[in-house]
């Protein structure tokens, strides 16, 4: 109130009250936003949002949903399993590959027997690094 006792027209006039939706939730009128972001929307948490209960089905739809989801699970361990045993056998294949190739490379060998170790002695340091041992007690056909 003014001193005279006069209203001033800024006293007349009451603030506008928050717009209050259902279930006394305040609705806040927004001004402009102070970044200047305009495109900007309000973030509200997660568990804010109204949940419905959903729609219930019966025990029957129930028991036979989750005899599917079981002979999809199995269906999907087997192909697993054979997709693991076929691995594995490529596996022992390759080994048995691998095991062979050696043996054939080492029966190829040309190998000349050293006897004589004092020409070893006079090799020069390059023909030493192609010398290898070898169990000589192995007969090769």
């Amino acid at each position: 109130m003014a001193a005279n006792g006069e209203e001033t027209p800024s006293e007349n006039t009451a603030k506008p009250k928050p717009k209050v939706a259902s279930k006394d939730k305040a609705v806040v009128i927004k001004g402009k936003p102070k970044s200047g972001r305009f495109w900007k929307t309000e973030k509200t948490k997660f568990s804010s949002i109204i949940k419905s209960r959903g729609l219930k089905s019966s025990f029957e739809k129930k028991q036979a949903l989750r005899e599917k989801l079981q002979r999809i699970k199995e269906e999907s361990r087997e192909r697993k399993a054979q997709k693991q045993e076929q691995e594995e056998q490529r596996k022992e294949r390759r080994r048995e590959n691998l095991k062979r190739r050696e043996e054939n490379q080492k029966k190829a060998e040309i190998v000349q027997v050293i006897t004589n170790t004092k020409k070893l002695s006079k090799m020069k340091k390059k023909h030493l690094r192609n010398v290898e041992k070898r169990d000589t007690t192995i007969v090769s056909k």
